[in-house]
C-alpha cells in the first residue's frame, strides 16, 4: 500500500474537528499513490480525501490551493481544499503539510474508447483556458532541465540496447528547447493519466491529483494525455482515440502552426519525462511496498513515437 505516512484514529479525529463536518465514520488509505500518503475519509456530511505532501517543497504548496481554487471557480471538476473555521486550507498532520478535498464521484477507466478521450480533450482544453490569460506561475521540477540533468545518468543504468533510444530523445530535447520555450503556455496538469480522471458511465465527473501541475507550454500537457489515453500496449499510438482526444480539445482552443510543427516531437519528449521519473522511482523503492509504475511502458512508447504519423487538427 503506497502510505508512506500512517496516522491514528484520534489525531485524524483532532485534524478533522475545525472543518466542523461531523464525527469520522472510518478512514482507509488509498493504495494507488506512488508520491503522496492519500486517505478516503467517511464523515458524517460526507466524503473526503485527506492528502500528507510527502514530495516537493512545502512553498508550493500555495500554488495548488490557488490553482485548485480557480479551476473550482471556473466549474471544472477538481478537488479544491476546504478550509476550516478560521479559514485554513493547508495544515499540518503527522509533521507532514496536508489538505481535506471533497471525496469527487466516478471511476478510473482504464480501457478507454474514443468517447472517453474527447470528454479528457474538452476538459483539457478548459484547464488551459481557466488560466492561459492569467497564468500562475510554477516553474516544474521535472521540466526540460531536470531531463537534461538526470537523463545522462540514467542512461548509465540502462541494458545496452537501450541506451541509443534515450540518448536520441535527449538530443531532441537540447535541440529543440528554445521552439518548445516559446509555446503558448498557461497552467498544465502536467500528470493527466487514466488513474487520475474519474467516469460515471460516459460522463467525465472529476480530475485529481495536481501535484505535478505546473506553467508551461499546453502542448506538452496535450501529449502527456495522448500518451497514456491513446496507446495500445506495444506503444503504438491508437489513431481513432488520439484524433478524439485532439478533436474534443480543438473544439474549444484552436491549435497553432508552432505547436503543429512540434507535436510529434513533444509526444517523444513527454515520453522522456515519464520514463526518466519511473527508471528514479524503480531505484528508491525496490523492494518496499509502494506502487511503483513500469519504467518499460514509456521505452516502449518512446519507441512507438519514432515513427508516428499523428497530426494536430485545423492548426492555423
Amino acid at each position: 500500500m503506497s502510505v508512506f505516512t500512517p496516522l491514528q484514529r484520534d489525531e485524524l479525529e483532532d485534524f478533522l474537528a475545525p472543518y466542523g463536518l461531523g464525527r469520522l465514520r472510518s478512514f482507509e488509505g488509498i493504495a494507488a499513490g506512488s508520491e503522496n500518503s492519500n486517505f478516503f475519509v467517511s464523515l458524517e456530511q460526507g466524503e473526503y480525501v485527506l492528502t500528507l505532501i510527502e514530495r516537493g517543497p512545502s512553498e508550493d504548496l500555495p500554488f495548488f490551493i490557488e490553482l485548485l481554487e480557480l479551476l473550482h471557480r471556473h466549474g471544472l471538476p477538481v478537488p479544491y481544499a476546504l478550509r476550516t473555521d478560521r479559514g485554513e486550507a493547508l495544515r499540518t498532520l503527522a509533521e507532514k503539510p496536508a489538505m481535506l478535498q471533497p471525496r469527487l464521484p466516478g471511476k478510473h477507466v482504464a480501457s478507454p474508447n474514443a468517447h472517453h478521450c474527447a470528454e479528457v480533450g474538452r476538459l483539457l482544453a478548459r484547464l488551459h483556458l481557466a488560466t492561459r490569460e492569467q497564468v500562475i506561475e510554477r516553474r516544474s521540477d521535472r521540466g526540460l532541465d531536470w531531463m537534461q540533468e538526470e537523463g545522462p545518468s540514467l542512461a548509465m543504468t540502462l541494458p545496452e540496447d537501450q541506451l541509443p533510444l534515450l540518448r536520441y530523445g535527449l538530443a531532441e530535447i537540447a535541440e529543440l528547447k528554445p521552439k518548445i520555450l516559446a509555446l503558448p503556455r498557461a497552467n498544465l496538469h502536467a500528470d493527466l493519466f487514466r488513474d487520475n480522471v474519474l467516469f460515471e458511465g460516459s460522463h467525465l465527473t472529476g480530475v485529481i491529483d495536481f501535484y505535478n501541475a505546473c506553467s508551461g507550454p499546453m502542448l506538452y500537457d496535450i501529449a502527456i494525455t495522448v500518451n497514456d489515453w491513446c496507446s495500445h500496449p506495444n506503444g503504438e499510438l491508437d489513431e481513432d482515440r488520439s484524433e478524439a482526444l485532439l478533436a474534443g480539445y480543438s473544439s474549444l482552443r484552436h491549435f497553432t502552426p508552432a505547436e503543429a510543427e512540434l507535436w510529434r516531437p513533444m509526444l517523444r519528449v513527454a515520453c522522456v519525462r515519464f520514463w526518466l521519473s519511473r527508471l528514479i522511482a524503480a531505484q528508491k523503492f525496490a523492494g518496499q511496498p509502494v506502487l511503483v509504475k513500469d519504467p518499460e511502458e514509456f521505452r516502449r512508447l518512446l519507441g512507438g513515437r519514432q515513427h508516428c504519423r499523428s497530426a494536430l487538427p485545423f492548426a492555423f
